[in-house]
C-alpha cells in the first residue's frame, strides 16, 4: 500500500492515537523594562540593565527581554509602559517611584499583563511591588565615613526628599556619628534624580564648605568626579565608581537586582507569580557594601565588613536607638531602647541631629 518507509510513517503519526507531532517550541516570555535615565557605566540604571541581563543569563531562550532608557515620570512614562504592554510584554518592570502611578493605570487596561513597580508603594491585583533597603547600605558607608574624614564634616548631594532620600541621609549620618560623634552632614537638595551639571555644581559647592568626604542620591557619577577632581573623599551609590573616581572611592553602596528580576520572571513562566511587597536587604542579598577604594586602611574594611554582617544577622538595625535619637530640631524620633517599625521607616519625614538642612518640598 505504502510505496516507502517514510510515506508509512507520515501515515501512521497523523492516523494512530500514539503517534504525535513534535511540540512547538514555546514563545520566550516577553519582558519590558522601564529606566528613569541613560544606561551608563554606573549608576541606577546600570543595576536595573545589569538585573535585566542576570535574567537573560540565567533564563536564556525562556525570555526576550527589551528596555526604554531616559523615560520621564509622569505621561511620559504612561505612553512608554501602555506601548511595551501592547506589544505583547507580559511582564514589565518600571524602575523609579514616579512611575508607580502611571504603571497602575495602565495595568487597569491590561489585567493580564504582570506589572513590578520597583519603589512604589502601592499594589493592585496584576502590580507588585518592591524596593530595597537601601538604609543599610548607608549606615555601613557612614561608618567607614566616619573613619576617613578630617574635617568631620560631610556632604550629600540628594534629589528628592521622599521617605527613602531620608532614610538613606538619616542612616548615613547615625552611622558617621557612631564612630565619629562630631560628625555634621551637609545637605544639598538638587529636586531632580539626574543631572550631572546640576550635581557635579552641588558638590563643588559643598567641597567649598570644608566637606572632605560626600554621598549622594542621584543617578549618575558626577559626584565621584567632581572628588576626584577636587581630592576628595566619596561614596559611590548604586554601583562601583572606581573607574572614575579611583583615588576619591571610600566603598560602594551596590543594588543587586539580579536576583529579584530572575525570581519573579521564573513565577510568570510557571505560573506562581502573584502580586505582593518585598522590601529586601543586606540579609537578601540586595544591598552590598564593599569594592573599597585603595585608601581605606585595612581596619577601616574589616569593621565595615563586620557591621554588615551584623546588620544580614540582625544584630545591627540602623534605626535603633542605644540613647535617645533626636531629630535636627530637638524631638526625640526614637526613644531609647527603640526602633523604628518598617511603617515608621516608610513614613519617614524628618532629619535626624547632625544633618544641615530641611525637608524640603516632596517630588509630585
Amino acid at each position: 500500500m505504502y510505496k516507502n518507509l517514510a510515506a508509512a510513517l507520515a501515515a501512521a503519526c497523523f492516523l494512530s492515537p500514539s503517534f504525535s507531532q513534535p511540540a512547538a517550541a514555546a514563545d520566550p516570555l516577553k519582558i519590558g523594562f522601564v529606566y528613569v535615565a541613560p544606561v551608563t557605566d554606573a549608576g541606577w540604571v546600570r543595576q536595573h540593565d545589569d538585573g535585566r541581563k542576570a535574567v537573560e543569563a540565567a533564563l536564556g531562550a525562556k525570555v526576550k527581554t527589551t528596555y526604554v532608557e531616559n523615560v520621564a515620570e509622569g505621561a511620559d512614562a504612561e505612553r512608554v509602559i501602555r506601548d511595551l504592554a501592547r506589544q505583547g510584554n507580559q511582564l514589565i518592570f518600571t524602575s523609579s517611584f514616579g512611575y508607580m502611578e502611571p504603571t497602575l493605570k495602565v495595568a487597569r487596561d491590561f489585567p493580564d499583563v504582570k506589572f513590578e513597580s520597583i519603589t512604589g508603594y502601592k499594589t493592585a491585583p496584576n502590580v507588585a511591588i518592591a524596593n530595597a533597603r537601601y538604609y543599610e547600605g548607608r549606615y555601613l558607608a557612614g561608618v567607614a565615613a566616619g573613619r576617613m574624614t578630617k574635617s568631620n564634616v560631610a556632604g550629600y548631594v540628594a534629589g528628592f526628599p521622599i521617605p527613602e532620600v531620608l532614610q538613606g541621609i538619616n542612616a548615613f549620618t547615625l552611622g558617621m556619628r557612631s564612630v565619629n560623634p562630631k560628625a555634621q552632614v551637609k545637605v544639598v537638595w538638587l529636586d531632580v534624580w539626574f543631572d550631572p551639571p546640576k550635581e557635579r555644581e552641588a558638590a563643588m559647592t559643598l567641597f567649598n564648605q570644608d566637606v572632605d568626604v560626600i554621598a549622594f542620591h542621584t543617578g549618575s557619577t558626577a559626584v565621584m568626579a567632581a572628588a576626584q577632581e577636587r581630592g576628595k573623599l566619596a561614596v559611590a551609590y548604586h554601583s562601583d565608581m572606581r573607574k572614575v573616581a579611583p583615588d576619591a572611592q571610600i566603598a560602594a553602596v551596590t543594588h543587586q537586582w539580579g536576583g529579584y528580576y530572575t525570581q519573579r520572571a521564573r513565577a510568570v513562566l510557571d505560573g506562581s507569580w502573584k502580586s505582593g511587597s518585598v522590601w529586601g536587604g543586606v540579609k537578601e542579598g540586595m544591598i552590598r557594601v564593599g569594592d573599597f577604594g585603595s585608601k581605606v586602611p585595612k581596619p577601616v574594611q574589616d569593621e565595615v565588613m563586620a557591621r554588615q554582617q551584623d546588620i544580614a544577622s540582625g544584630k545591627l538595625k540602623p534605626f535603633q536607638a542605644f540613647a535617645d535619637v533626636r531629630d535636627n530640631e530637638g524631638r526625640v524620633v526614637i526613644a531609647k531602647g527603640q526602633s523604628l517599625s518598617d511603617e515608621q521607616i516608610l513614613q519617614m519625614n524628618w532629619l535626624v541631629e547632625g544633618v544641615q538642612g530641611k525637608v524640603a518640598r516632596r517630588a509630585p
